[in-house]
């Protein structure tokens, strides 16, 4: 290993609270289905596995967006369901429908099936990929990583795939409590040990995504989605205090004070909050990402660049990186996106 600390990415400097020229951006989705290189490959790899669990294909992946924008975080293209097959929970992508849990979690004897996951047996590929990806993007921007929340890899698993009410989940949740419990343990350990796996291997700063968290009450956040991310986060600063973690819930407005108690270091907000407003509500020991309308890149250059400003003004010059408050939407423009992270870019506070 390398004895001479390569200088802090833009993007690891601003979440540290760095004094730092402009905020760095990066946007969530920014390689998938709205690039025209992507769906070139699609074309030739119709299966999404096929192109998530492929090193090559991962790489090449994650850097399209990278050659043609130049984003400060380079995020690896993989799924937050990746990790189920080795905890003995088979999936598949299906097109047009998304994630399928061939049997759902619904009993305690489920549940006891499922193992822990060891990433270096299961997912190989994904810690090949983050080391290619940080030789090739050098240090000119932050290699990203991701896992899924507990509650959110619990959700689809006893749901059987996405859905409308969650009425599995939480069917289990308020009659079965114990057996919601035991899973979301399993899902705890297995992906704090993920994410110090990605870091091991190159990642510089990981995202978890709780993207159904906000499916849940105040109080049952409190029980079922907290102190499971608040685990996660203590365990690796316990070996990783220097990676940082930014936390993802969408919807989340309603439990905005609560999760920094999480520990994480940045809370990714999306665009039904606004920004000036979640920075107070966050308190100031906190860095925030996000949070443009992702629909606000089908609008005119004039009007994206209008609501740029407005987000970064609203942000602050500190503790502040720049995305969307949600993925990027299939059928976006390219050159929209490309419009986006020039403005961005030429940002100076």
């Amino acid at each position: 290993m390398a004895t001479a600390c390569p200088p802090l990415s833009l993007l690891v400097s601003a979440i540290k609270g760095k004094k730092v020229e402009r905020p760095p951006v990066w946007l969530m989705r920014q390689a998938g289905r709205y690039m025209k290189s992507y769906q070139n490959l699609c074309e030739k790899y119709p299966l999404f596995r096929e192109r998530s669990e492929n090193v090559d294909l991962v790489v090449e992946i994650s850097l399209q967006p990278w050659k043609v924008f130049k984003p400060d975080g380079v995020i690896l293209f993989s799924d937050i369901l990746t990790p189920l097959p080795g905890m003995n929970i088979p999936f598949d992508i299906v097109k047009g429908k998304g994630p399928v849990i061939y049997d759902p979690l619904r009993t305690a004897a489920a549940v006891n099936e499922v193992r822990e996951f060891v990433p270096e047996e299961w997912v190989p590929y994904v810690g090949q990929a983050l080391n290619l990806l940080r030789g090739e993007v050098k240090n000119e921007a932050a290699v990203l990583g991701f896992v899924g929340a507990p509650f959110t890899l619990a959700s689809y698993c006893v749901e059987g795939g996405s859905s409308k009410n969650f009425s599995k989940i939480k069917r289990m949740a308020f009659a079965e409590p114990a057996i919601l419990h035991n899973l979301l343990q399993k899902f705890t350990t297995s992906m704090a040990s993920y994410i110090k796996y990605q870091a091991d291997n190159g990642a510089q700063a990981v995202q978890i995504f709780d993207s159904w968290a906000t499916e849940l009450s105040p109080v049952d956040f409190e029980e079922f989605s907290l102190p499971y991310l608040k685990q996660i986060v203590d365990s690796v600063k316990e070996t990783h205090p220097d990676l940082p973690l930014i936390l993802y819930a969408s919807g989340s407005g309603g439990l905005l004070e609560r999760l920094p108690l999480t520990g994480v270091d940045v809370v990714s907000l999306d665009w039904t909050v606004d920004m000036a407003e979640g920075r107070k509500r966050l308190g100031s020991n906190i860095a925030v990402q996000g949070n443009v309308d992702p629909g606000v890149l089908f609008g005119s250059k004039e009007f994206i660049t209008k609501r740029i400003y407005d987000t970064v003004q609203k942000a602050g010059s500190e503790g502040h990186v720049l995305n969307l408050g949600h993925g990027i939407k299939v059928g976006t423009p390219e050159e929209n996106v490309a419009h986006f992270f020039e403005v961005a870019k030429g940002i100076r506070y």
